[in-house]
């Protein structure tokens, strides 16, 4: 019988996250029936969207929702061997007995001098996210300019990449110097510290004169209201996130630019990359292609030990991370 610690949604939150919010406790398992396996983690995901589900649906006692790295310990299925390791939405726990249902395995062919941390980063959802934004949503072609904010984030920091794969000009907004350093390391054209410029506007024409001809929006609120009127006509505009609103209390309230999106006869598409999942073999091996040949950087924040999770969480969406923000158990 194996003890497992999980991490549970104390109380709900009011505002930003507090270590308060959260509560760790033990659970004892039992063994894997005919069917079933159980589970330990290797590597836990943190992300956004954990801050927007727990205020959906999610009530007070309920495991903290999220995927991990897993390894298969003990199995009593035979498409899951043990030893074999799977992408398992166990949400935040050490270990999980459970059924084959809903466990990816890791790609076939995954080089042994690669992480297996990055299949939840640039060679997992992330990845895949910004690889679907670019080319099924935005449908970026060479030599046009493209804006993207969050851009030192586990999406961000593909999506500008991918973008000067492609060879396209890519501007990048984060929240700190070291994270515009990041950036141009990365090889971004130009990036700025949204925090520090005198003017959002003014930056935003700096760092692009002639305009932009795609945005891919992590964040929402104030920064894409002005962003949309840097867009050229026919400009196209993918959401992805909306980080800024993630912890209000109340809504953001204000004029949302409809009389641009108009005469500039803009296209803005929301989206998932779930809604590729039949392109997603292929998909990650061409992340995994561009990894190998050096095209591709793959940035992660990494915290140790399970026990900080909450402090992982809450620095995630404080903007601490550089790059994909994972749990190493």
């Amino acid at each position: 019988m194996v003890r497992a610690k999980t991490w549970i949604l104390k109380k709900q939150f009011d505002g930003f996250p507090e270590r308060s919010n959260f509560e760790l406790k033990g659970e004892e398992l039992s063994e894997p029936k005919n069917g079933e396996v159980l589970l330990e983690a290797v590597f836990l995901s943190v992300d956004p969207y954990m801050r927007l589900l727990s205020s959906f649906g999610m009530k007070n006692g309920d495991v903290m929702i999220g995927t991990q790295v897993a390894k298969v310990i003990q199995s009593k299925n035979p498409t899951f061997p043990i030893g074999s390791h799977v992408i398992a939405p166990c949400g935040w726990r050490t270990h999980n007995v459970c059924c084959g249902e809903g466990l990816i395995p890791i790609m076939r062919d995954w080089p042994q001098d690669v992480s297996l941390s990055l299949a939840l980063g640039a060679i997992g959802m992330p990845g895949l996210t910004a690889l679907y934004g670019i080319e099924e949503v935005l449908g970026l072609q060479r030599g046009e300019t493209l804006l993207v904010n969050a851009a030192a984030g586990a999406v961000g920091s593909v999506v500008g990449q991918i973008a000067k794969i492609k060879g396209c000009k890519v501007v990048g907004s984060a929240g700190s110097d070291a994270k515009v350093a990041f950036l141009k390391e990365l090889g971004f054209d130009q990036a700025f510290n949204y925090k520090t410029v005198g003017s959002l506007e003014e930056e935003l024409k700096k760092a692009s004169p002639d305009g932009y001809d795609c945005y891919f929006d992590n964040v929402g609120g104030h920064f894409s209201s002005i962003a949309l009127q840097q867009m050229k006509n026919l400009g196209r505009i993918a959401v992805c996130g909306s980080i800024s609103v993630y912890n209000d209390t109340t809504p953001q309230t204000g004029q949302y630019p409809y009389l641009t999106m108009i005469l500039k006869q803009l296209k803005m598409e929301g989206f998932m990359e779930a809604r590729w999942k039949h392109k997603e073999p292929q998909s990650l091996k061409r992340l995994m292609g561009w990894l190998k040949e050096g095209k591709l950087r793959s940035p992660e924040h990494i915290t140790k030990d399970f026990e900080n999770m909450p402090a992982a969480f809450i620095g995630m969406l404080k903007g601490e991370n550089f790059g994909k923000s994972i749990v190493a158990v």
